[in-house]
C-alpha cells in the first residue's frame, strides 16, 4: 500500500513538473519564436482564455453526463473525476461581482507573458521573483500585519538575488524585467482578491476559473483591437493559417487549464509545504534546462541570482510555516489558560447554586 502511495505521489509531482515546465517553454515559443509566433502577445493570451472557457464548459457537461449514469456504471462508490466540475453557465450579476478580480487576472497573465516574451527563459524565475516581497508589503499596507526579522531577511535575500541576477543577464531587458515585477505584483493581488471573491461563486475554484476567463475574454478584445489589429491583419495569410501555430496555441491553452488540476492534485497528495518545495525545485530545473534547450549563456552572477532567489523563497516558506505553527500554539495555550482561569469561577458558582 505504501509503495502504491509513493508511486501515486511521484506520478502527481512528475505531472506537475511536466505541465508547468512545458507550459512555460511553449509560451516562450508562442511569444518569441520566429517560426511559430506572431507579435501579438495579447491575442495569444486571449486565445488561451478562450480554450480554458471551452474546457470548463466541456468538463461541466461531462460532470452532468456522469451524474446520470447508474451507480454501478460510474464505478460504484468511487467518485468520478468529472464530479469536481460545476455546470459552466454565466450569470451576469455574479460576473460583475467577479470583475475586479478578473481585471487583476488580466494584468497578471498579460505581464507574465510579456515578461516571458522579452527575457531569457533562464532569467524568467528571477524576473518574477518578487511576489513574496509584494505579499509582505500588501499585508502591511492593507491589513496592518507586520513581518518578523526572519521574514525580512528572506526578502532581502530574494531582492538581492533579483539585482545580482539582473546584473548577470547578458541579454538584459528592462521592459521584460519591469513586466516581471508587475506580474509579481498582480500575482499577489490575485491571491488577495481570490480569497475575497471565492464566496461569490460558492467557494468553487472551477466556477471562479470559468468566470475569470470569460470576463478576461471580453476585457482583452478592446486591447487587442487597439494594440494588435494591424499585426493580426498582416498575419492573416501567413502564421494565422499555419497548423503548427494553432496546434501550439491549443496545447498551450490546455496546459494552462491543466495547471489548475495538477496543482490541486499535488497539494492534496503531499502538503502545501511540499508543494512549495516542489515548485522551487521545479523552478531550479526549469532554469537549468533553459541553459541547454534555449542556449542561454550562463554567467556567475546569473547563476548566483537564481540561487539567491530560489533559496530565499524556500527559506521564506519554512519561516512562514514555523511562524504559523507558533501562532497556532500560542492561541491554543491562551485558550487553555483562559479555561483554567475560568474553572475555579465555575466551581464557585456551582457551589453557590447547590447551597
Amino acid at each position: 500500500m505504501k509503495v502504491d502511495n509513493y508511486r501515486y505521489i511521484a506520478s502527481v509531482v512528475s505531472a506537475y513538473w511536466f505541465v508547468s515546465i512545458s507550459m512555460v517553454y511553449l509560451n516562450k515559443v508562442l511569444m518569441s519564436s520566429e517560426n511559430v509566433s506572431i507579435n501579438a502577445p495579447l491575442f495569444v493570451t486571449w486565445f488561451q482564455c478562450v480554450v480554458t472557457c471551452a474546457i470548463c464548459i466541456g468538463a461541466g457537461k461531462m460532470a452532468e453526463y456522469h451524474k446520470k449514469l447508474p451507480t454501478t456504471a460510474a464505478g460504484g462508490e468511487k467518485q468520478s473525476f468529472w464530479a469536481q466540475f460545476p455546470k459552466a453557465q454565466y450569470d451576469r450579476n455574479v460576473g460583475m461581482r467577479v470583475l475586479p478580480l478578473s481585471a487583476v487576472f488580466v494584468g497578471m497573465i498579460t505581464f507574465n507573458n510579456l515578461c516571458l516574451k522579452y527575457v531569457e527563459v533562464s532569467f524568467y524565475n528571477v524576473a518574477r521573483s518578487l511576489t513574496i516581497v509584494f505579499n509582505v508589503i500588501f499585508s502591511y499596507v492593507m491589513l496592518g500585519i507586520s513581518s518578523s526579522n526572519r521574514t525580512l531577511l528572506c526578502l532581502g535575500i530574494v531582492i538581492g538575488g533579483f539585482f545580482v541576477g539582473s546584473a548577470g543577464e547578458l541579454n538584459f531587458s528592462a521592459f521584460g524585467s519591469a513586466a516581471g515585477i508587475l506580474s509579481s505584483m498582480f500575482v499577489c493581488m490575485n491571491s488577495i482578491y481570490t480569497k475575497k471573491i471565492l464566496p461569490v461563486v460558492e467557494d468553487n475554484h472551477w466556477r471562479l476559473t470559468f468566470y475569470n476567463n470569460f470576463n478576461a475574454v471580453v476585457m482583452f478584445m478592446p486591447l487587442i483591437m487597439l494594440f494588435e489589429l494591424p499585426v493580426l491583419v498582416e498575419s492573416m495569410s501567413t502564421k494565422l493559417l499555419s497548423p503548427l501555430f494553432w496546434t501550439a496555441m491549443f496545447i498551450a491553452g490546455f496546459f494552462g487549464f491543466s495547471m489548475g488540476i495538477v496543482t490541486v492534485l499535488q497539494i492534496k497528495a503531499t502538503s502545501p509545504l511540499t508543494h512549495n518545495i516542489s515548485g522551487t525545485a521545479k523552478a531550479a530545473a526549469q532554469s537549468g534546462m533553459a541553459f541547454f534547450i534555449w542556449k542561454n549563456q550562463p554567467t556567475i552572477k546569473g547563476i548566483l541570482g537564481i540561487a539567491f532567489v530560489l533559496g530565499g523563497s524556500l527559506l521564506y516558506t519554512f519561516v512562514k510555516l514555523s511562524e504559523d505553527k507558533s501562532r497556532v500554539r500560542k492561541d491554543e495555550d491562551s485558550t487553555e489558560m483562559k479555561e483554567l482561569l475560568e474553572e475555579p469561577e465555575k466551581i464557585s458558582e456551582k457551589k453557590h447554586e447547590d447551597n
